[in-house]
């Protein structure tokens, strides 16, 4: 099978390159030496995707399931030049594929036991999805609001009733007197009982109608329930059984399964991703990898939150942890140097597709510092920290003391402003506590793809963020937490509408959600894919403008401005 392809399947023979310069670097550290390994993303491996991408968008298979494509591109011991192409997953139900780089061995291993997996999981699926439809999930809603309907205009008319009654009451203590006043009374307490009797009667009914219903719908929620624990015990166990079966390759000619590089366990996937499989595939061959680039292509799911057409770096949970190992055997490459503080601190692997950019200081003294984050940077590390570029890791470069920096709180990696970080145990649990009792005053501009009819106001909506679908949050008025913010607008700018925010809470996505939800403003904000906006843009339009608080050693209000950078 032929996955060696010429350059000049992918570029035109007049290609020039006028920058040579990496836009992003993939990373890692030796596992023997801790010395630190790097692959760069040139112009010449971004030119070569987009030709892929030229032929991807002749087929319109390619569009209807997302995912991620790779391109390697190599030398031979002859010293020519030729290209390796790979996908995420699976290609059309199938791993391999004619043309493009096999998946990492050991899958086939545990071939039968993944087919007699994937069925039971698929009948898992269908089982759950018989047990959301119930008919009697619809017809127990149905009768409830008969039922509520019916409460109601019962409530009304006793109600009406009621007030006659005094009235009544009212009049005959005024004319009647002895036996006839109490008989009259009498009767007007027989006619209020009644009403009593006939209230328990329609709610006894009620009760002996949606009962059967809702265990029912219990019985079935439980089971539901018992399903997807099921399918992650399977699911797990398939996976441990493919990890500890995958066995990867260095240049350094060592051998590994996954459950020996990840011991404490990897996200589902870990080792069907791009960069895995070409550095494996070239390592296993003797070719020599100059460059790498990965892009997304086709449609993006809700929490996929991917661009079509744009390059992404090594992913943070699934490569990322690999790369010290695989990139092992390569020539080890000293960090840039980082530029003075006046000049911000740029990464020496900046990523064109957002994330890179430069962090400038906006204040700092002997307790704290604050800086302007660019879109696209993480404020921390991820789960593999030292392996992850963030605002943190960065000025743990830079700084001396840049180890003991704690980053007071976080901003998402789509957006820019104002990241505080305390440079000592107390200043951070002080300020910490500023923001926990709410008495940091805080700031955000938005662009929002739509017109706000409101000018200002409160958006009060609960947030909860299901643990199967993260980072996505949603409203839900049972399981959610409370959420606050006040808007301004600040102007209209054709299609768009420019927004002030000022949360006085700080849940997750808060913002995102707040401007997206109908029960929000309804307009998502420019760029915010993840929860729907289709807009072209090339980042989230949200900026972090203004952080005011107590400073906790100077004893004083520090305002804290950036501008907004759109």
């Amino acid at each position: 099978m032929v996955v060696l392809h010429p350059v000049s399947d992918f570029l035109d023979w007049d290609f020039a390159v006028s920058d040579s310069s990496p836009s992003y670097y993939y990373q890692g550290w030796c596992p023997q030496s801790g010395d630190r390994l790097i692959l760069p993303r040139t112009p010449l491996s971004e030119a070569i995707a987009h030709g892929l991408m030229q032929h991807l968008a002749k087929d319109d298979c390619y569009s209807y399931e997302g995912k991620m494509y790779g391109i390697l591109l190599v030398e031979l011991p002859n010293g020519e030049q030729r290209v390796l192409k790979a996908f995420s997953g699976l290609l059309y139900g199938c791993s391999v594929v004619q043309g493009w780089v096999p998946p990492i061995p050991g899958r086939d291993e545990v071939a039968f036991q993944e087919a007699r997996t994937l069925g039971e999981l698929d009948a898992i699926k269908q089982e759950i999805l018989t047990l959301k439809q119930l008919n009697e999930r619809q017809q127990y809603e149905t009768l409830c609001g008969e039922f509520e309907q019916q409460l109601q205009a019962m409530s009304d008319r006793h109600r009406h009733c009621k007030h006659q009654r005094q009235q009544k009451r009212q009049q005959i203590c005024n004319t009647l007197t002895g036996e006839a006043l109490t008989i009259a009374l009498e009767q007007l307490d027989a006619e209020s009982r009644q009403q009593g009797i006939e209230r328990r009667q329609l709610k006894r009914q009620q009760n002996e109608v949606l009962q059967p219903l809702q265990q029912l719908i219990t019985a079935a929620d439980a089971r539901i329930r018992e399903l997807k624990q099921q399918r992650k015990a399977l699911s797990r166990e398939l996976q441990a059984q493919m990890h500890a079966s995958y066995s990867l390759t260095n240049f350094a000619g060592r051998s590994r399964s996954l459950q020996q590089l990840m011991p404490e366990g990897s996200p589902t996937g870990t080792g069907d991703c791009c960069a895995p499989k070409l550095l494996h595939y070239a390592a296993t061959h003797h070719l020599k990898p100059l460059a790498m680039a990965e892009f997304w292509w086709g449609a993006s799911s809700v929490n996929q939150d991917k661009i079509q057409g744009e390059f992404y770096g090594a992913c943070a949970e699934r490569c990322q942890p690999l790369m010290g190992f695989l990139l092992s055997g390569l020539k080890p490459n000293p960090p840039a140097p980082f530029p003075s503080r006046e000049g911000g601190v740029r990464s020496p692997s900046p990523d064109r597709g957002g994330v890179g950019g430069e962090v400038t200081f906006i204040y700092e003294d002997e307790w704290l510092i604050a800086v302007d984050k660019p879109t696209g940077l993480l404020s921390v590390p991820g789960r593999y920290g030292d392996r992850q570029d963030s605002v943190w890791s960065r000025l743990c470069n830079l700084l001396p003391d840049g180890v003991t920096l704690a980053s007071v709180h976080r901003l998402d990696q789509e957006t820019s402003g104002i990241l505080l970080l305390a440079r000592d145990r107390q200043t951070h649990r002080e300020l910490s506590q500023q923001f926990q009792q709410r008495r940091v005053h805080k700031v955000y501009e938005a662009l929002l793809a739509g017109f706000v009819r409101v000018e200002q106001g409160t958006i009060e909506l609960p947030l909860w963020g299901d643990p199967e679908n993260r980072p996505y949050q949603q409203v839900d008025w049972q399981r959610g937490k409370p959420s606050l913010t006040q808007f301004q607008v600040m102007g209209r700018e054709g299609d768009y509408t420019r927004v002030e925010f000022t949360p006085l809470t700080g849940r997750t996505h808060q913002l995102r959600v707040h401007a997206a939800d109908v029960q929000g403003l309804g307009v998502t904000i420019l760029g915010d894919r993840l929860y729907g906006c289709r807009a072209n843009a090339n980042r989230l339009y949200l900026h972090a403008r203004e952080l005011r608080f107590e400073h906790p050693r100077l004893e004083q209000t520090l305002h804290l401005q950036v501008k907004t950078p759109f």
